[in-house]
């Protein structure tokens, strides 16, 4: 009887960012190879086992005119040139192995200039088994005896994995044993010796808490990437012969050539892991039949004879190694048929090509393509670990450029969180090697600062643990125990000889009859205490039952009220969720509502600032034109002002010089009548008149009796403004009777704006050689005006003019009709300067004669 499929547990979902946040560094270790020869000079020494220091060789040295540096880097552990084989996996690959059984991803790769020893510590050679082979030791020492059969788990196209029943598994392993040439090796075959010593691993290891309850598959997968191409190495390519062939000549290929394979794709899951579209997945159930493949696409694989290395990698190959883990059912019998339930995770294994300089490899052709497009590569993944540093230490969000190359793009995963990462630094000591182990250097310091998200746990399936063991404790298939009815059957006495060698033998019949009576008494008594023993157990089955039936009953009735409250609460649920169905479509309403609101409330805010915006403009215009009116009104008044105040002072000066003029005349026509003829002087000189200047105030009076006339002082026409007397030094001091006297005068010998600023008028002292050789002296007089830039401005409004003339030119008769005067002596000609006791103020263009001439003409300014 099949016993009946037990339902899986719900998975327990681990909740997201528990363990996103935590983060590990690439962890980068350094490998140093021993040198070829004793005698090469070395330029790389190991300090401690973090630490190693460059020192730049004697010819560098001398090329770069004596400068020496000597460079320290340090790494999560350096190994030396003595170390082996075994504690290189201890420290690197073994935790990766660890993590692989237990569900989580690895990635290890190789990096290094050619020759440094990559593909050695990767592969190993014969009697040292590098990383690759002790791996899968490690693997399937701790699998063993927990491997499903093959075929049981079966790839697809899709990244993922399919679980067969054992009657399918068993049919596909008979279709594929009766093929002529099966793709899958057989454990049965004999190991290779051209890499028996490879495998050959003396150390056993094996992972520690592998889960029992489960059952395992490993299949493997072995690609190249060259020339940025993809290219599968077990992929089988079936020969024509038919078909010509075609090289890279554009000639046909003779039937013995190898027809290389069609490059692959990457895609991308729907976990959005990327993985090769098309690539040959084997499954291998033991180390000899993984290194098997391993070898067989080894050979396929692109390598060159360069000037510095022999035996040269053209491509970089990633060895995959995929663990497929499902748990068995709740009887421990059979694995669980739940694709849900299947835990897969991967191993990388990657052997980079070697960077190098085209001038030392002397490449050319192929190989010189094949080295750009390694060292494109590797700048690539340089420049992927550069962004991923920036992002991760200033915040930054650049994009990484993973699909720039095809290697990283493939392992674009673990950089964001897939996996662990490890890195081993392979260096060449010798001085050849100086440059490109210095940037070998440099890319490792990038890259130890680059951190991974650490893996997420697996979900636990749920099941109860040791299903296996207590399978096999409750008789099930294990080993070759015996049956019921055999120890029974020893139980019962052994019969006795029943050979009869004489016919009057009358022993043996009688001992066999007593022994068959002695079985068949032992038999009753067996048959009683079976039916014994069956009743008991019947009453025990039906008290069991009856205790079974009344606990289905009380379950039931719980059940039944359970469900009441459960209906209950599902109408409770139906209600409440119509009601909030109902309150969620009033939100939304309200919602729309309120943007609808809040968008004209923005509309109105945004014309009201307009509004408000325009109307300060115009406040701020209407103060600008009222100041500059008020301005403008200001001035025009003031202008107007002072224009009126000047004509008014030019009338009333222009009044009393007609007025004066006017008594002068009557004056001397008096004097001239009264007097009397009296002896004509002499003229007095020039010179005599100068040195009696304080003698001509008054002129002698043709008549004793005649009144003085009195001695009158020019009055300025602004007495109450204040004035700059501007007398530049360059002035000759005139001994003329009229003297510019002006009260409360500023006097400057050069105009300045202090002075301007504290008064109201200007005058100006200015003197200039007349066309008869004496000096004329000009007052140039002027209103001082404030301007709006904070200035002073004067506007020039008449000029007064001081000029000296001699007697003897400028004479005139006297009239004969005049009287003569009283002392009886008569002049025929008379000087009338001589004869005035003052001087004359007149208008300019008057006949009054010579004299000193006041040009009173004011100059009008424009409104």
């Amino acid at each position: 009887m099949k016993p009946a499929r037990t339902k899986t547990p719900r998975k327990f979902l681990l909740k997201k960012g528990s363990q996103t946040s935590l983060k590990d560094p690439v962890g980068v270790y350094c490998r140093v190879r021993p040198l070829s020869l004793p005698d090469q000079e070395c330029c790389i020494e190991v300090i401690n086992n973090t630490t190693v220091q460059l020192h730049t060789p004697e010819g560098y040295r001398l090329n770069r005119n004596g400068d020496y540096k000597e460079t320290q880097y340090s790494f999560k552990q350096v190994f030396g040139i003595h170390t082996t084989q075994k504690e290189l996996f201890d420290v690197v690959a073994n935790p990766l192995v660890e993590d692989l059984i237990h569900g989580k991803n690895g990635l290890l790769f190789t990096y290094g200039v050619t020759g440094s020893g990559k593909t050695h510590t990767m592969t190993g050679s014969p009697g040292e088994g590098g990383l690759l082979p002790r791996c899968l030791d490690m693997i399937f020492n701790s699998i063993g005896s927990f491997q499903a059969k093959r075929y049981v788990f079966k790839s697809n196209d899709r990244n993922s994995m399919d679980i067969q029943c054992e009657v399918d598994a068993l049919l596909e392993r008979q279709k594929r044993e009766a093929m002529p040439n099966p793709k899958t090796p057989s454990s049965k075959r004999q190991v290779d010796p051209e890499f028996a010593d490879m495998i050959n691993v003396q150390e056993f290891c094996k992972a520690e808490e592998v889960d029992e309850d489960s059952v395992y598959g490993v299949f493997v997968s072995y690609i190249e990437i060259y020339n940025n191409y993809i290219y599968d190495l077990l992929e089988e390519v079936p020969f024509d012969p038919i078909k010509p062939k075609w090289n890279s000549c554009s000639t046909p290929m003779r039937n013995t050539d190898f027809v290389p394979p069609q490059s692959k794709l990457l895609r991308e899951d729907k976990n959005h892991n990327m993985y090769v579209a098309g690539c040959t997945e084997v499954e291998v159930k033991s180390t000899e039949e993984a290194f098997e493949v391993f070898w067989r696409g080894q050979k396929k694989r692109r390598i060159a004879n360069t000037h510095l290395n022999r035996e040269s990698s053209r491509s970089h190959s990633v060895f995959n190694i995929k663990l497929v883990q499902a748990p068995l059912d709740a009887d421990g019998d059979n694995v669980l048929q739940e694709k849900e339930q299947i835990t897969i995770s991967q191993l990388s294994l990657v052997d980079l090509a070697g960077s190098e300089r085209t001038n030392r490899t002397k490449a050319e052709g192929n190989r010189l393509r094949e080295a750009g497009n390694i060292n494109q590569s590797l700048m690539t993944l340089r420049t992927c670990m550069e962004v991923l540093r920036e992002n991760q230490m200033y915040g930054t969000n650049k994009m990484v450029p993973y699909r720039d190359s095809k290697l990283t793009h493939l392992f674009k995963n673990y950089f964001d969180g897939e996996g662990k990462v490890r890195m081993i630094v392979c260096v060449n000591p010798k001085a050849e090697d100086y440059e490109e182990s210095l940037q070998v250097m440099r890319f490792a310091e990038v890259t130890q600062e680059v951190e991974v998200a650490r893996p997420v746990d697996k979900a636990i399936c749920g099941l109860t643990p040791g299903r296996r063991y207590r399978n096999q404790a409750r008789g099930g298939p294990v080993g070759d125990e015996p049956l019921v009815t055999e120890v029974v059957l020893q139980s019962f006495p052994p019969l006795p000889s029943c050979e009869l060698l004489d016919i009057n033998d009358e022993q043996t019949l009688p001992r066999l009859i007593e022994a068959l009576e002695k079985r068949h008494h032992l038999r009753q008594m067996m048959i009683d205490e079976f039916h014994k023993q069956s009743m008991t157990f019947k009453a025990l089955l039906q008290e069991f039952d009856g205790a079974v039936v009344n606990k289905e009953n009380y379950i039931q009735g719980k059940l039944n009220e359970k469900e009441k409250v459960i209906s209950g609460q599902k109408l409770e649920i139906e209600r409440l969720e119509k009601k909030n169905k109902t309150l969620e479509y009033k939100i939304e309403i309200l919602e729309k509502t309120t943007t609808i609101y809040e968008e004209d409330k923005r509309t109105l805010q945004q014309e009201l600032e307009t509004q408000n915006q325009k109307l300060q403009r115009q406040f701020s215009d209407k103060r600008r034109l009222e100041a500059r009116l008020q301005g403008m009104v200001t001035e025009t008044t003031m202008k107007w002002e002072k224009e009126c105040e000047r004509r008014v002072a030019a009338k009333q000066l222009e009044m009393q010089n007609k007025l004066w003029v006017k008594d002068e005349k009557l004056k001397q026509l008096k004097a001239i009548v009264t007097e009397p003829k009296a002896e004509k002087p002499e003229r007095p000189s020039r010179e005599r008149d100068r040195e009696k200047v304080t003698q001509r105030a008054v002129s002698p009076s043709p008549v004793p009796n005649a009144p003085p006339i009195r001695l009158r002082h020019r009055r300025s026409r602004s007495a109450g403004d204040r004035w700059v007397d501007h007398k530049p030094a360059s002035n000759v001091q005139t001994e003329t009777v009229m003297q510019p006297h002006v009260p409360h005068a500023i006097t400057v010998s050069v105009a300045n704006e202090k002075a301007l600023a504290k008064c109201e008028k200007y005058m100006l002292t200015h003197q200039e050689l007349a066309s008869d050789g004496e000096i004329e002296t000009k007052l140039i007089k002027g209103d001082v005006y404030k301007t709006r830039g904070g200035g002073q401005s004067v506007q020039f409004t008449d000029i007064e003019t001081l000029k000296q003339e001699s007697p003897t030119g400028r004479k005139r008769r006297s009239s004969t009709a005049a009287p003569a005067p009283p002392d009886g002596t008569e002049s025929e000609w008379t000087d009338v300067e001589t004869r005035c006791s003052v001087a004359v103020e007149m208008r300019a263009g008057s006949q009054l004669g010579p004299g000193y001439q006041h040009h009173a003409q004011p100059k009008r300014k424009k409104p």
